[in-house]
């Protein structure tokens, strides 16, 4: 796309923004790993639920990256190309899901949550009044990450109810 394409965007270093947009693309996929794994050895009460839920936010942070891929190609960047660059770049990391119980599997994922939503207020602030395209995009993801911690935050609250209803 060259200069061109970026040049489109006023009062934005549309560099740093690229750089930005990669840092939120790992997350994502970090994020899509977590929460797909974590479907397949959550353990304990209501596993079911949970795997489902998790099942779901992994396939919604999966449209998250491929999303964000899109942006970077339009302003004329290149998204991450190798897994490994995703733990050099992510803003949120990654926690493995090490103790299966539902509740720990859960609470790991509420803090990814937390990260992200953080990551995605700073790129609407970055790009407000500067880039509309990407702000909308932005909080359109940052809306989505919000959903997921209250998932899971009812999910949490449903099985501790259970617990101390025994």
């Amino acid at each position: 796309m060259g200069t061109r394409g970026r040049s489109m965007i006023v009062g934005l270093d549309v560099d740093e923004l690229i750089v930005k947009l990669n840092k939120a693309l790992a997350d994502e996929w970090l994020a899509y790993y977590q929460y797909w794994i974590g479907a397949k050895v959550a353990a304990g009460p209501m596993r079911g639920a949970v795997a489902a839920e998790l099942e779901e936010h992994a396939l919604e942070e999966l449209g998250h990256a491929l999303l964000l891929v899109e942006r970077i190609m339009q302003l004329g960047g290149t998204p991450l190309l190798s897994p490994a660059s995703w733990y050099e770049e992510t803003n949120c990391g990654y926690e493995a899901p090490e103790d299966f119980y539902v509740e720990v599997l859960l609470e790991q994922n509420v803090k990814g949550e937390q990260c992200a939503i953080d990551a995605y207020q700073e790129l609407v602030q970055f790009t407000k009044d500067a880039d509309l395209v990407t702000y909308e995009l932005a909080l359109q993801i940052m809306r989505d990450e919000i959903m997921h911690e209250e998932d899971l935050q009812a999910l949490i609250e449903d099985i501790q109810l259970m617990k101390e209803r025994r």
